[in-house]
């Protein structure tokens, strides 16, 4: 018995008939975009709105045109907020890409343990963000938490928190630590893609496990490292339960980014048109450094839908 491959019939008139292998309908994307429009486009159109706006939060808002934006360009502190906020995000990308790369593609090959030590590296991901945050301030407490003990072995000091370099890079490591298996996940589905036969091939040139890596890994993964990286710096640039748990902004400032600084004028001095500023700029930041990646990474044009081929 032999089986043959459907292929698309056509009438005389040139229409497909029915039974044709191809795109699905428009239809299908209308409960998505319906989601899409009511959940992101909608809020973020009413925020724009109320960005030119003087609002409390329980009088009605009153359009002030561009005041609140000639104050935000003049605003020392969104100035500081929004360096504080680019230098986390590259923190958090230098922390997390090498480390999710090198986990992924491990983790995608056949180890006898692999399994088992994946399952336990993807543990933090299955918890929320508040009880990790709430976790670390614990352990990082200079008087009660595991740090006054270890800290000195280290050469780490207990009061890590009480800096403004400690508290930063303690806010980048908790973010990381919660996210990285993601990323990991992700890389090890683009490694797992990878056709063998390159390998194969590398093998019987004498290449090496090293020159593979940086020969054949690197290059294919280029697409994956964009999504991860995209993901990423978009998710860095919108930490704000980390920051609101384990340090409130401080030591003093240090560590007020953009979502903490939206947070604090909107909901604590309730100048909730200022706030609507900020969140509308840090949108307009994150769009913009997304497209910016998109565009000198040549992921835009990529047309196979799977890596390495």
């Amino acid at each position: 018995m032999s089986h043959h491959t459907p292929v698309a019939k056509r009438h005389g008139d040139g229409k497909a008939a029915v039974g044709d292998v191809g795109r699905p309908p428009v239809a299908w994307a209308v409960p998505g975009i319906l989601f899409f429009a009511v959940f992101a486009i909608v809020p973020l159109a009413i925020a724009v709105y109320l960005s030119f706006c003087e609002w409390d939060g329980l009088d009605s808002p009153t359009f002030t045109g561009l005041d609140n934006w000639t104050r935000l360009s003049k605003d020392s502190e969104f100035g500081q907020a929004a360096w504080l906020t680019l230098l986390l995000t590259t923190i958090s990308w230098v922390f997390q890409t090498p480390v999710a790369l090198l986990l992924g593609v491990w983790a995608a090959g056949r180890q006898r343990s692999r399994a088992l030590l994946s399952a336990i590296f993807f543990i933090p991901l299955l918890l929320s963000t508040t009880a990790i945050a709430m976790l670390f301030r614990a352990l990082l407490d200079p008087n009660f938490g595991v740090i006054q003990t270890i800290g000195p072995w280290l050469g780490i000091d207990p009061n890590v928190m009480g800096s403004s370099t400690g508290a930063l890079l303690v806010v980048a490591f908790v973010g990381g630590w919660q996210f990285m298996p993601f990323h990991t996940l992700i890389y090890q589905g683009g490694a797992r893609q990878i056709p063998e036969v390159l390998y194969q091939a590398a093998s019987i040139d004498g290449a090496g496990m090293v020159r593979q890596f940086f020969h054949i890994t690197l290059p294919q993964l280029r697409h994956t490292m964009t999504t991860s990286s995209v993901l990423m710096i978009v998710g860095s640039l919108t930490y704000f339960d980390t920051v609101l748990i384990m340090t409130k902004g401080g030591p003093g400032t240090d560590t007020t980014i953009l979502p903490y600084l939206m947070y604090r004028t909107g909901f604590q001095t309730y100048d909730l048109g200022y706030a609507a500023a900020i969140a509308t700029a840090l949108v307009v930041v994150a769009t913009s450094i997304s497209l910016i990646m998109v565009r000198l990474s040549g992921f835009g044009s990529m047309r196979s839908t799977r890596e390495g081929m």
